[in-house]
């Protein structure tokens, strides 16, 4: 029987073991785990659990007296929430292409690396804590997340990454480490943002055998070999990083690695005070028409991301900020070229690694059976990591606007808990109208809460669409008749009143008939025309443009 939650417990009708749970628990059961030490190890493959403590137990799986990682996993899928791993003689987890989530964890280390992650299913290992054991963290292949964790007080490296893995690893700490604290090989490229490495027996973060890892915002200190190294052949990129008290030099790139460093003080660092990036997509945000609420609440998001990573860096408490945003408004108003420039600051503050643009709609999400588009929702989110996965019209996925069962409601709950896995790896920004989108966020109990902002896109004036359409002829290098403007502006003021008034793409579409309007013109002058007529756009051709 799938989908069941199993408790484990020292009363009658519970489980005494959570190896008796696990043996009647089916695919996507829940195990709840009461208070206790657990004297056991386990080897599953090809399961589908989860393994959680109950509301404030103390829960410890004690694998003291085995010589095989307390949690052997080839396959599936494994969750573990708010347990303490103690290994023996292997190591707490050991997972082969296994979808492994690990949160608020603490993991003792025995022989060997205390998590090993290997394949490309897919990890998540956030707010947890490791100490003890050969090695921290060894992620050999694939992608995943490793947040808000500490490794310490380990006899060899601290993180491994190998065989071409690309992790993002952000705001954790290293230190205590026997050899190196964060140890990148065999073409692996990790996006490494805002993490600690201290008190290291060799480098600090060292890279070699074609390693190219991007590393922004990390501090290197205490370390008795270099702060960063890279070896002959490795790529990849420093920027901002911090390298204090480290043998010299403090960062060595070989001859023959490809490696572009940007120094911590230099503007072009991630969040630098004089970042030229973030002021030149600020500028390009200020750039478009109108929009005087909208830039101003970006603003307010840039400041406040901005001010968060100071604390950080000062070493003082940051509260959590949400990235997801609702963009209300009508069609036309500029939500998606905002989304764009959102992303791209993002990535110029360094909170996401790579701030692309993907831009999908309900036909990317909703598959056409039951199960299929949790299956498609996921990829979409999974290819959108790193960036900015912009939903248009996302109220056509509530179940009042879906003439196709409830499979939009299935895309709407899978993306809740996307939201909330991968929080810190992309940001999920959904767009329509403002009454829609209200309604929009009823459809999951879960749903408003991920959004930490709506922002609301007013429709553009009569002036600012003049402006716009203005802004068009320039690019295309034509002239405007002053004697137009006014034509225009009477068109814009007409159409504003219409329920379907398209705002810039209204603009968009006029301008494109202006052009064919003076074509058809200039044609029937009989002759070719001089430069100045082939550039003029006249009232007429407004009018004639309107009237189509």
């Amino acid at each position: 029987m799938t989908g069941r939650t199993l408790a484990v417990a020292a009363r009658p009708g519970a489980y005494a073991t959570i190896g008796d749970a696990l043996a009647d628990a089916g695919d996507d059961a829940v195990i709840t785990v009461a208070a206790g030490t657990y004297h056991e190890v386990f080897e599953l493959a090809g399961r589908r659990v989860t393994i959680e403590a109950a509301a404030g137990a103390a829960v410890i799986v004690d694998g003291g007296g085995a010589d095989q990682p307390v949690f052997a996993i080839h396959g599936g899928s494994l969750a573990l929430r708010g347990i303490e791993v103690r290994a023996g003689g292997a190591g707490a987890i050991s997972a082969d292409d296994v979808v492994l989530t690990v949160r608020q964890c603490v993991l003792a280390g025995g022989r060997g690396p205390a998590i090993r992650i290997r394949g490309t299913a897919g990890f998540e290992v956030t707010g947890c804590a490791v100490a003890g054991g050969e090695q921290g963290i060894v992620v050999e292949g694939g992608s995943g997340t490793l947040a808000d964790t500490t490794v310490q007080d380990v006899t060899g490296d601290g993180v491994i990454v190998a065989m071409g893995a690309d992790p993002v690893i952000r705001n954790c700490a290293v230190t205590g480490c026997g050899l190196r604290g964060l140890y990148v090989y065999q073409y692996a490229r990790p996006v490494v943002e805002r993490c600690e490495i201290t008190r290291t027996g060799q480098e600090g973060i060292a890279v070699a055998h074609h390693g190219a890892p991007e590393l922004a915002g990390c501090t290197v200190r205490d370390t008795r070999g270099a702060g960063i190294a890279f070896a002959t052949g490795c790529g990849g990129r420093v920027a901002g990083c911090r390298v204090e008290n480290t043998a010299e030099p403090g960062i060595v790139v070989a001859p023959g690695a490809t490696t572009t460093v940007v120094a911590a003080s230099d503007p072009a660092a991630p969040g630098g005070l004089g970042s030229q990036e973030l002021d030149d997509l600020l500028a390009e945000l200020d750039a478009m028409v109108g929009l005087p609420g909208v830039k101003a609440e970006v603003r307010a998001l840039v400041d406040e991301l901005q001010v968060n990573e100071w604390r950080r860096r000062a070493g003082l408490p940051v509260g959590a900020t949400g990235h997801h945003l609702v963009f209300a408004g009508a069609p036309g108003t500029g939500k998606t070229t905002v989304a764009r420039i959102y992303g791209k600051l993002l990535k110029a503050l360094g909170v996401l690694p790579r701030g692309q643009f993907r831009e999908v709609s309900r036909r990317d999400l909703v598959g056409q059976y039951i199960g299929h588009t949790a299956e498609k929702t996921a990829v979409v989110v999974e290819e959108s990591l790193g960036g900015v996965l912009f939903i248009d019209e996302a109220y056509m996925l509530s179940r009042a606007a879906s003439a196709g069962g409830d499979f939009g409601q299935e895309a709407i709950d899978m993306l809740v808990k996307l939201m909330e896995d991968r929080r810190d790896d992309v940001a999920v920004i959904v767009a329509g109208y403002t009454a829609e989108m209200a309604e929009f966020m009823s459809a999951n109990p879960g749903l408003a809460s991920r959004f930490g902002k709506t922002i609301e896109f007013a429709d553009y004036t009569p002036g600012e669409l003049l402006g716009i359409v203005g802004r068009m002829v320039s690019a295309g290098d034509y002239a405007l008749d002053p004697a137009a403007r006014p034509v225009l502006t009477e068109f814009f003021t007409r159409a504003a009143a219409e329920p379907n008034f398209g705002n810039a793409r209204d603009a968009r579409r006029l301008f494109e008939g202006m052009r064919k309007a003076q074509s058809q013109r200039l044609r029937q002058l009989g002759r070719i025309p001089d430069v100045g007529e082939l550039r003029e756009l006249l009232a007429d051709d407004v009018v004639a443009a309107a009237a189509r």
